[in-house]
């Protein structure tokens, strides 16, 4: 539990601060704000034993009462879980985080960044920290993900990502779960991975680190950089669809034929 002063409760969950910009994007994404009887509730974020830290910072950063327990037991996914849970009941703080923008009970689909000014690259690197993933793939690019079942969430990201690295991304859900799968590759991922997790900011330890890794990837000097994806345009799909050719598309566009084949039958068959 952090010290308690006068102004602590007034501070608590100022989102123009970094730590708490961090703390509360993790909890809208891995917390659970549970309403019990009455003024009875609680809000708890269990995670693996090994980031245990960041909920002791939780614990500090939080001007009321919490604690903090370990388990052990079986799941689906593992014979010997260890987790750790963090626990505030405090009606104070129950209702600072839910007028934020964590509502009681099931949230995944309907979270969304705050209203309120917050800490932007904080506040993301939170949602990451809880949601999403970063480090090397199959191949040993650099990536950073973030799965989510929030569109908002995950148009923010993009949003805010093509901000920082000029590299667009649209989001769709995916036919398996119905979740948006956002990722970034090579430069554009140490970008966002640099740009996120700064010196001495709050973060797990684990993604830190991956953060930092990351940064010594260098592009072969044999690999070619992909050009910027053309989005189309109300005015490209008109033309296109007036010349139904797609060799003369092509050439009346700039597109190859190939990608001008592909959306007029995209177009002609409601897929669009």
């Amino acid at each position: 539990m952090a010290d308690q002063d006068p102004s602590a409760s007034a501070r608590f969950m100022n989102l123009e601060d970094p730590c708490y910009a961090y703390m509360f994007g993790f909890l809208q994404a891995d917390g659970h704000l549970a309403q019990g009887k009455g003024q009875k509730g609680k809000l708890t974020a269990e995670i693996n034993a090994r980031d245990i830290h960041i909920l002791r910072e939780f614990q500090q950063l939080t001007p009321y009462y919490s604690s903090i327990i370990e388990r052990v037991r079986s799941t689906n996914f593992a014979a010997r879980a260890h987790s750790a849970t963090w626990t505030v009941c405090s009606l104070e703080a129950r209702t600072i985080v839910n007028e934020l923008g964590i509502p009681y009970g099931k949230k995944s689909l309907t979270i969304k960044p705050p209203r309120a000014d917050f800490s932007r690259p904080d506040y993301l690197r939170g949602i990451i920290d809880a949601d999403g993933s970063l480090g090397w793939t199959a191949q040993g690019f650099p990536f950073l993900s973030l799965t989510s079942a929030s569109t908002a969430i995950a148009a923010y990201l993009c949003h805010y990502g093509k901000k920082v690295t000029g590299t667009e991304r649209t989001i769709s859900r995916n036919t398996r779960d119905g979740v948006y799968n956002v990722c970034y590759y090579k430069e554009t991922a140490q970008q966002l991975a640099a740009h996120f997790y700064y010196d001495d900011c709050l973060a797990l330890a684990h993604k830190k680190a991956n953060a930092e890794a990351i940064q010594a990837w260098v592009r072969p000097a044999t690999m070619r950089i992909a050009p910027p994806r053309r989005r189309w345009t109300p005015q490209d799909d008109q033309e296109l669809l007036g010349l139904n050719d797609p060799a003369a598309a092509g050439i009346a566009l700039n597109r190859t034929e190939k990608s001008c084949s592909v959306r007029l039958w995209r177009l002609q068959n409601g897929r669009i």
